[in-house]
């Protein structure tokens, strides 16, 4: 008796483990269980999708609305702006009169701002609850002076003076306001001056879309940065837009109905979102409790345990991943629902989160295509070539890092590609993929012999380096494991101890119920039964 419990207890967990790993339309085959997780996984990808490019266009008038109106500010309130910044900073000026002039001109054209701007504007109030323009200055120390004998006596303590002209003091006729003490600078101890400002302004080109508009409040900065004392005065100009609730408005039409639809459509993503990731997070918890008895089995049959290979075949990547994803979404979803109702408005957070989330969901796509051997060489290929790579790109890593900080050092004062870390990665990147080779080498000023001696040895000794050698090297790994999966597929994987318990002969007949008409046609092939021996894909 004790044996033969042992071997009906054997074959119920041999069937349990063969059914598992079955694809959906095995599962339908042997005991007619509907593949709600395929049917549900479809139905998401198209919900997920249609709501990503539904933000996106939003998203985008958005985006295009804060970069028009951050250029009509420059426009408006930068003297003799060109329409394109030089460098990082927007424009400069050269002397003590274009100075005084620039401040002048941004101080006016605040005042004058309903009369002069195309854009529907109104005056914000600033952080102290005031409306007005803000103008402060930073500089050495009242003791700092230039002495008769050509030394210059710095005190390194900076003073910050503020003053705030509301729209009262500067529409005085005689502007008292220029002949302050605050605005004769002495530009040999000056080191930046801010005006700062803020403005409200509204987006009404949703309204073509049925959407309630957008307000906004535009935090504007201008700086005059003298921090060099070079002779030239660096002006940048920062506007931050952020989104708020607009008060008093009425809009007649269906623009409320639209918005309502919307936020319905929302809903039934999360709910989507909500039955997958319970379905998922439900294979999950049996694929652990399955394991765990197989585990056991195992032990108290063969004396052994499993190998490690065959413990993580039970742990689905492709669960986890839509798992994520789902989370991802509802999270994502509950941000747009907030900043359609105008409650809410971090554009970027609910960007990030549903764009990352439909890129997990169509790569967990692959996940189906994998039930079939003609789809599954990428897959398979990725798995095998995974350590190797992750191994070869740690070393290579190496030596990227030593050229990054080398061309930094010396070549960043004479090439404008190499100014900081993060622009001369991506300029090596670039060229790792033969990218803009020649402009890189035309590029470097001639100002030093041995710098651009040194320049030329440093550029054709990392692209000799990177793309004869290390990419080459880099195809070769990925290369060779793509001939190894397809060498297994011809004669087969080598197995684990699941597989093996697997293929021993059964007691009981295998299931061979036929499939209905429409899942053969819609869900599935036909799979030989020498393709379950590849490869368990859960």
């Amino acid at each position: 008796m004790a044996q033969l419990d042992s071997e009906v207890k054997e074959e119920c967990l041999r069937e349990d483990l063969k059914f598992y790993f079955m694809n959906p339309c095995e599962k339908y085959r042997a005991r007619h269980q509907i593949p709600w997780k395929l049917g549900l996984q479809i139905l998401k990808i198209l919900m997920v999708t249609t709501q990503l490019v539904r933000f996106g266009l939003g998203n985008q008038l958005v985006v295009a609305f804060k970069e028009d109106n951050t250029v009509a500010f420059k426009h408006l309130f930068l003297k003799d702006y060109s329409g394109t910044d030089e460098d990082d900073y927007s424009c400069s000026i050269y002397t003590q009169e274009d100075a005084y002039e620039s401040i002048f001109f941004a101080i006016s054209q605040y005042h004058r701002l309903k009369n002069i701007s195309l854009a529907t504007l109104d005056y914000g109030e600033n952080e102290d609850n005031r409306i007005g323009l803000k103008v402060c200055k930073q500089h050495y120390k009242r003791e700092t002076r230039l002495s008769s004998n050509e030394t210059l006596n710095i005190d390194s303590d900076i003073e910050i003076d503020c003053v705030l002209l509301d729209l009262p003091t500067l529409s005085e006729s005689s502007q008292a306001w220029k002949q302050s003490a605050f605005f004769r600078l002495e530009f040999y101890r000056l080191l930046q001056v801010e005006i700062s400002f803020h403005l409200k302004g509204i987006d009404l080109q949703t309204i073509h879309s049925r959407e309630l508009p957008d307000c906004y409040v535009f935090q504007n900065t201008i700086i005059f940065d003298n921090k060099a004392h070079s002779g030239k005065i660096k002006i940048y100009f920062d506007s931050k837009a952020n989104i708020e609730e607009c008060r008093a408005l009425n809009i007649s039409g269906s623009t409320q109905k639209n918005t309502q639809y919307v936020l319905v459509f929302d809903a039934f993503v999360i709910l989507i979102c909500l039955a997958s990731l319970v379905l998922c997070t439900r294979s999950i918890v049996l694929a652990l409790r399955l394991r765990k008895r197989f585990l056991d089995f195992f032990l108290e049959k063969y004396n052994r345990r499993v190998c490690d290979t065959g413990r993580w075949e039970f742990v689905s990547g492709w669960f986890v991943l839509v798992i994520i994803s789902d989370l991802m979404t509802i999270v994502g979803s509950i941000l747009k629902m907030e900043i359609k109702a105008k409650t809410l408005t971090n554009y970027d957070l609910c960007s990030i989160l549903l764009g990352t989330s439909t890129l997990f969901v169509w790569v967990g796509v692959i996940r189906y295509l994998g039930y079939f051997q003609a789809y599954n060489v990428l897959i398979l290929t990725m798995q095998a070539s995974l350590p190797k790579v992750l191994r070869f790109c740690a070393c290579a890593g190496m030596i990227y890092l030593g050229y990054t900080f080398c061309g930094w050092i010396v070549l960043g004062p004479y090439h404008e590609k190499f100014e900081n870390l993060n622009i001369v990665a991506e300029c090596l990147f670039s060229l790792v993929n033969g990218d803009d080779m020649f402009a890189t080498f035309a590029q470097i000023q001639q100002k030093s012999i041995l710098v651009w001696l040194f320049s030329r040895l440093y550029l054709y000794s990392f692209i000799s380096l990177f793309i004869y050698m290390i990419l080459s090297l880099f195809i070769a790994l990925i290369t060779d494991s793509y001939y190894t999966v397809k060498k297994y597929q011809q004669n087969g994987f080598p197995e684990t101890d699941l597989q093996e318990f697997l293929k021993e002969c059964s007691s009981k007949e295998e299931y061979q119920k036929e499939p209905s008409a429409f899942l053969s046609c819609i869900c599935c092939l036909q799979r030989r039964g020498s393709d379950d021996r590849l490869i368990l894909i859960n």
